[in-house]
């Protein structure tokens, strides 16, 4: 049986969508459909009913997926124990907020060049909230981001952490002693995209010191941030990790306050489906990357992920 053909039907299966299943196959959608007539031909049974708008499995069809599932789960369990890595070819969509790119991506993308040099990457920056839809709607496999992605096929596996600290330009001439809420507040503060983690704890933390004026402006780009502060613009809460060039050449000092900062948690996101075996690969060696940033930078840079004991098993 052309294992092609049964992941054809798995897709077909969960995405209900010829066209989303041409798109997630890098196949047309006249390709798709004559997989799956192939496929209905040698089990002599009709595995969908087509509608105008899904594709919907017929009793047939429901019976015969956890079978096609567990096949095609059988065979990427014998390739990643018994292939060649250096054989794996194919397209690999990550998407990673930009904090992340700012740290160890680099170092992920290295090791994924060293392993499987066959591999194409195809890489999208944005925020969590966006990353997670895509993850949901099958545009990218592997998501590398700040918040959990719910459904009952995902898979979340937590990446340590990256502490935030406040920062400013030494051209604001800004005390050395801890600073208040309400001196922090005379100053423009620089955030993170509206509703990502870091503006949320901002937000928070200026509501709960009472009846305050505070400037809080939102920008999406960290190298825009960065440029921002650097110039004296405002004052902003930062990983470390990211400015270690600006914090030793002088650019930026750390600043210290009379609150706590929560560090910025980090997990990979991704769908288990019966070919997600490359995508928990994947997974495994960002926690092998985050944690060798974590033993280079130090507990001020990055904080210890998780054992890959995390990942669970299908």
């Amino acid at each position: 049986m052309n294992l092609r053909f049964l992941e054809t039907f798995v897709w077909l299966a969960r995405l209900r969508s010829f066209r989303l299943t041409a798109e997630r196959l890098h196949a047309t959608q006249a390709a798709i459909s004559s997989r799956i007539s192939a496929l209905e031909q040698e089990l002599g049974v009709r595995l969908f009913e087509r509608g105008p708008k899904e594709a919907t499995l017929t009793q047939d069809g429901t019976k015969a997926l956890p079978f096609a599932e567990q096949m095609l789960k059988l065979n990427q369990a014998m390739l990643a124990s018994v292939g060649d890595r250096s054989k794996v070819s194919g397209l690999l969509r990550l998407g990673a907020i930009e904090s992340i790119v700012h740290t160890w991506l680099p170092d992920l993308l290295k090791r994924i060049r060293e392993e499987y040099p066959n591999l194409v990457i195809e890489l999208t920056s944005d925020t969590s909230a966006n990353l997670s839809a895509q993850l949901a709607s099958g545009h990218i496999d592997v998501s590398f981001q700040t918040t959990n992605v719910t459904g009952a096929d995902m898979t979340n596996v937590p990446l340590g952490s990256l502490p935030m600290r406040w920062m400013a330009s030494p051209a604001l001439n800004l005390s050395a002693q801890a600073l208040t809420e309400a001196e922090l507040a005379a100053y423009p503060v620089i955030s993170f995209a509206r509703h990502s983690p870091p503006h949320e704890f901002l937000a928070g933390l200026f509501a709960a010191s009472g009846d305050m004026q505070v400037q809080i402006n939102c920008v999406s780009s960290v190298a825009a941030i960065i440029r921002l502060v650097v110039d004296g613009f405002g004052i902003a809460v930062l990983p470390p990790a990211f400015v270690m060039r600006e914090l030793a050449a002088g650019q930026l000092h750390l600043l210290q306050v009379t609150h706590r900062v929560p560090a910025l948690p980090l997990v990979a996101a991704f769908r288990r489906t019966p070919d997600s075996l490359l995508c928990e690969s994947i997974t495994r060696l960002a926690l092998n990357v985050v944690l060798d940033f974590s033993l280079e930078h130090g507990p001020e840079f990055a904080l210890f992920p998780p054992t890959d004991d995390a990942i669970p098993r299908a």
